[in-house]
């Protein structure tokens, strides 16, 4: 049955690697079966019963002590020993887990409720300053224990950075200035615009949060302590610590951290090639000159194709831009490389 699968996938235009991922099977492995038994299946499953398994009578009274009003709220870890304490040994600790899990019983077992830490909700981007992404790194100055603050908001369809600010500490009130004159600067209109970022308190005091509802800006943030549910302000962080640029030595004040910080968003946003955004720079794709750039490419290849052939075997690099930036996609959507 595997390998009639894997037929069907070839024949669809699956290459074997990806077929053989999905099916949890390695390529090698379906070399040697070719090689050994002409294709088929080589595998075999247990010729017997394990000796140790638990009988029909083990398992039954097993499921009716760990289901029983004593024991119902507790793990096994627990019931393993509270059963040990009154002489009684049904299973291992291991062997009750399995047989929860297999009896689909094993969903938060205790009467309190279960936690809650939902996950934020998707934001889609067509197009520039429908959806930003903010948070706030630390940067080392040349006193010891002390750091300046870059605050940091980019536009996730484009990668853009729209605004920043270097300050000596953290504030909400900093942080609701800042994003005021941003979104005047932008000319962001109400309701437009959906603001994700951490849960810190710059992020999500009182007063950052009148401030948004005053500019009709829609606040999204990151579960606590989840950094992965803010992936484009951390990969833009990641570029600006990793970079050739950046300095060996800390910071001597906060002009010089200011002015190093300003270079490098020119760079960023002018002459940095995103891999995000198919090698464009994110001013090109948010002043709309992307697909432009991206037509001219895809040209090239086709023209190179056409002269030479023989060294194509597929279609050309794909060139065309990317429509929709996904922010904390849904399971059921394709994830977006930050």
């Amino acid at each position: 049955m595997i390998l009639g699968l894997l037929e069907e996938a070839r024949r669809s235009g699956a290459r074997l690697e990806r077929a053989c991922d999905t099916l949890g099977i390695s390529p090698r492995m379906i070399e040697r079966w070719k090689a050994a038994h002409g294709g088929e299946d080589g595998r075999r499953g247990p010729e017997s019963t394990p000796a140790n398994k638990l009988s029909k009578m083990e398992r039954k009274r097993l499921l009716k002590m760990v289901n029983s009003p004593e024991y119902r709220d507790l793990s096994p870890k627990q019931i393993v020993p509270k059963l040990a304490d009154k002489g009684l040994y049904l299973a291992s600790e291991s062997t009750v887990y399995r047989v929860l899990h297999e009896e689909n019983l094993m969903a938060h077992r205790e009467r309190s409720r279960p936690p809650v830490n939902n996950h934020p909700k998707e934001l889609l981007a067509t197009a520039p300053n429908q959806v930003w992404s903010w948070d706030i790194t630390y940067l080392p100055s040349s006193v010891r224990g002390m750091f300046f603050y870059l605050y940091m908001v980019m536009d996730v369809w484009s990668r853009k950075i729209v605004g920043w600010e270097v300050h000596g500490y953290e504030c909400m009130e900093l942080s609701s200035r800042m994003i005021s004159r941003i979104c005047a600067e932008m000319g962001i209109d109400e309701k437009q615009l959906h603001l994700h970022a951490d849960n810190g308190g710059p992020m999500k005091g009182a007063t950052m949060l009148a401030t948004l509802q005053k500019l009709g800006v829609v606040p999204s943030f990151s579960r606590p302590h989840v950094s992965d549910d803010n992936p484009y302000s951390e990969a833009l962080f990641r570029t600006l610590k990793y970079c050739p640029e950046y300095p060996g030595k800390p910071f001597a004040d906060i002009d010089a951290t200011r002015n190093w910080v300003s270079v490098f968003v020119d760079w960023y946003n002018t002459e940095h090639l995103h891999s995000g955004i198919h090698f464009v720079t994110p001013d090109d794709r948010h002043f709309g000159r992307s697909e432009e750039i991206l037509a001219g490419r895809k040209t090239v290849y086709e023209k190179a194709r056409r002269k030479n052939p023989e060294r194509w075997s597929g279609k050309t690099r794909n060139w065309d831009p990317a429509e929709t930036v996904v922010l904390n996609p849904e399971k059921h959507s394709e994830k977006d490389a930050a």
